[in-house]
């Protein structure tokens, strides 16, 4: 079965960190471009992180830049996203996403384009 597994979610204070994981099954991360979302109660989804398997570039929604860092570890198939300096706007269920594309496709700011598989989610929340 193919499939993402998210984990590493969890409670944290402001101004904490959590490093989020993105493991697969049935196929291998390193060869499609890769995305970290979010949604908030209330909220649309919107795009986090991405990165691209063509070349490694990887990109960030403005809310996060400087906060958090996307990264692959092929070894262990799976791509993280570090998560510092959190605050309590940063809390929603975070999902990763594939696509099969190669590339960080979007036609406006961090709504990426993902064609392939989308985890379950896991939870992440910030609050004093």
């Amino acid at each position: 079965q193919v499939q993402l597994v998210e984990s590493g979610g969890g409670s944290v204070q402001p101004g904490g960190s959590l490093r989020l994981s993105c493991t697969s099954s049935g196929f291998t991360l390193d060869d499609d471009t890769i995305g970290w979302f979010r949604q908030a109660p209330g909220k649309e989804r919107e795009g986090v992180s991405c990165t691209e398997s063509s070349n490694g570039n990887t990109y960030y929604a403005n809310s996060v830049k400087g906060r958090f860092t996307i990264s692959r570890d092929s070894a262990r198939n799976t791509v993280y996203l570090q998560m510092n300096s959190l605050k309590p706007e940063d809390t929603a269920v975070y999902y990763c996403a594939s696509d099969f594309s190669g590339v960080c496709y979007t036609d406006y700011e961090a709504d990426w384009r993902m064609n392939g598989y989308w985890g379950q989610g896991t939870q992440v929340t910030v609050s004093s």
